[in-house]
């Protein structure tokens, strides 16, 4: 069957490879729909992602129907947790799998998903009543509602959220269904505009506007809780100046270098500051409730639509022009 590959950085196509054969009668064998490509799949391919050996498979974002195995009928349509756990780690013995040590998850650690099937436990697959391209994007949307579920998020916060790409934009999508007031920050109006969409009710583009005077504007005493999903040292560190007295700041994006922060602002706010990473089972049905529920904008949030024939190619464009997408999905089948 078909699979594309990530040979080394820069290189990608399209191999040949054999079907894998379920090994328990708990497997399921799925054929997949779509696959949505993210900024680990870019920095992969840029050769910039230090979890990731090659050659590799990526597709960690997976929209399938069931072929066979397990208790699901025959073409019901499925999303899958992509995470490992061990089960052994100080992570899991919190009931934390999505930090677990020894964690894999498809497309990074190991191969992913971006094959015409797949065989891969049935407990870690969700059903909705959502169509196939929605599915694809449940995964990516629940790594900001995990940090939105980091953050303690109530009716009653205003969340200002830094970067509005596929994982800030859960993470705004997610606040405002949880009822909070919710600011979006960028750089590029048109992500900001999805934003709108999905659920900001303030904007702020920090290529033109005064982050810290909006902020004050806007919230008096600064937001209850700040998310960064950029990963740069000056949001880093803004996240920390710029959240209220006692307030959480929850960070989701990695910083390429060593941040250096003004710390007495830890002690003097008296701050929760937290990370964030992957996503717990109670993720993955919250955004399945949100998407349901109707509302988030579905086409705005896909940039592009592709046969696997076209992937190498999409993702050297993305990689020269990183900012043309938010979310790449590719249709097998």
């Amino acid at each position: 069957m078909k699979a594309f590959q990530i040979n080394a950085p820069g290189s990608a196509s399209l191999i040949d490879i054999e079907p894998r054969i379920p090994a328990t009668e708990e497997e399921v064998t799925l054929q997949i729909r779509f696959i949505g490509l993210c900024g680990t799949d870019l920095a992969t391919y840029r050769g910039n992602n230090a979890m990731v050996t090659f050659p590799r498979i990526p597709g960690h974002e997976v929209s399938a129907t069931v072929l066979a195995g397990g208790s699901l009928e025959p073409g019901t349509a499925v999303t899958l947790s992509p995470y490992t756990h061990c089960g052994r780690c100080a992570s899991c013995h919190r009931g934390r799998f999505n930090a677990c040590r020894n964690n894999q998850t498809l497309g990074v650690q190991r191969d992913g998903a971006m094959m015409e099937q797949i065989t891969v436990p049935e407990s870690r697959l969700f059903t909705a009543q959502l169509g196939l391209r929605e599915l694809a994007l449940v995964e990516p949307l629940t790594v900001g509602a995990h940090a939105v579920a980091r953050g303690r998020v109530t009716p009653q916060d205003t969340v200002a959220v830094f970067g509005c790409g596929g994982v800030g934009l859960g993470a705004i999508a997610s606040s405002a269904f949880r009822g909070a007031r919710t600011i979006a920050i960028d750089l590029d109006d048109r992500k900001l505009e999805v934003a709108r969409r999905a659920g900001a009710s303030e904007l702020i583009n920090t290529a033109r506007e005064d982050l810290h005077q909006r902020l004050v504007h806007l919230t008096g005493d600064g937001p209850d809780v700040v998310i960064e999903a950029i990963g740069t040292p000056a949001t880093f560190r803004a996240a920390v100046e710029e959240v209220a007295y006692t307030g959480r700041v929850v960070y989701i994006g990695y910083a390429k270098e060593p941040v250096s922060y003004e710390t007495r602002l830890f002690v003097q706010k008296e701050l929760d500051i937290l990370g964030s990473r992957n996503a717990l089972p109670d993720d993955f049905r919250e955004v399945i409730r949100m998407l349901e529920a109707g509302g988030f904008p579905v086409d705005d949030a896909i940039s592009l639509v592709i046969p696997p024939e076209q992937a190498a190619a999409a993702l050297d464009d993305w990689s020269r022009n990183p900012g043309k997408y938010t979310k790449i999905l590719v249709q097998f089948a």
